[in-house]
């Protein structure tokens, strides 16, 4: 259903019949993993106008990876994780691998 790359690789789906009959598959929800549970690939250092996508690409060669970069620092609110690091000059984000 997914690409091996995407965060919803390999997890299970679900059906719902709708009152018309109609089915729908979903994916189930997606619990993030502790950060602190994930190999650091690298440390980034965050800069005022930074993005994800190209912090991502810059780390993973792959715009699509910035979930990494939020699952590696337990972001729930990516751009405010961003935002946040880039203001403080002591701050790193971690590039986490996938768990494996």
């Amino acid at each position: 259903m997914f690409d091996h790359t995407s965060r919803y690789h390999g997890l299970d789906t679900a059906s719902l019949t709708l009152a018309d009959g109609r089915t729908v598959t979903y994916a189930r929800r997606r619990f993030l993993p502790p950060g602190a549970s994930l190999s650091t690939l690298t440390l980034v250092k965050a800069s005022p106008g930074d993005r994800l996508d190209l912090l991502a690409n810059r780390i993973y060669g792959d715009p699509l990876m910035f979930w990494r970069l939020c699952d590696g620092n337990d972001a729930m609110d990516p751009q405010r994780m961003l935002a946040d690091a880039a203001e403080d000059p002591a701050a790193t984000l971690r590039a986490a691998m996938p768990r494996t």
